[in-house]
């Protein structure tokens, strides 16, 4: 079952409510965010203080910037500064991935190959990694490339080519530009 969204690039009225739930929405950002609030989150997340990090990228991810939602997905996914929650890595990852983030595409795909917040889906978990593969900046497409060929090695032809055809379909909602 594909994990279905009104608007693929904004979170769901759930996920903000369970955002907003743990204190995150509404948090001033403080004066020091220059110009790149969302640097200054990752800045935050680099040095491990998961918690000041996510009173920035919450509100940047609510708002729609993709970087934030892949980010906010992966502090959902391992418990960092938010509760862990499989289901909301994947709707956060979706928002982010449904815009054409490449890392949210590997990531997501990851979620379908494992079952983490949504059933098993080979097809999905291909879909998602053909278009991280295919968007993917230098650094990272060998390594998303070679974790997609290893998923087809398990894969039936007919889930192969359906895979396929899902991510030639795909239109993402507000494209990302190449990395």
């Amino acid at each position: 079952m594909e994990h279905y969204f009104r608007n693929p690039g904004r979170p769901t009225r759930r996920t903000l409510l369970r955002a907003g739930a743990f204190g995150l929405i509404g948090v001033a950002v403080r004066p020091a965010a220059a110009r790149d609030p969302f640097a200054e989150a990752a800045a935050l997340y680099g040095r491990k203080d998961y918690v000041a990090a996510a009173q920035i990228i919450v509100p940047l991810a609510a708002s729609g910037d993709a970087r934030a939602q892949g980010l906010l997905g992966l502090m959902y996914e391992y418990g960092q500064g938010v509760p862990q929650d499989f289901a909301l890595a994947v709707e956060w990852y979706s928002c982010a991935a449904n815009q054409g983030d490449a890392t949210a595409q590997y990531l997501l795909g990851l979620m379908y190959d494992l079952g983490r917040g949504v059933r098993v889906d080979v097809v999905q978990a291909q879909k998602w990694l053909i278009l991280a593969a295919s968007r993917a900046g230098k650094r990272e497409r060998d390594a998303y490339a070679r974790v997609r060929d290893a998923m087809a090695s398990k894969m039936s032809r007919a889930q192969i080519g359906e895979a396929q055809t899902l991510a030639r379909d795909f239109v993402p909602v507000g494209l990302l530009p190449p990395r």
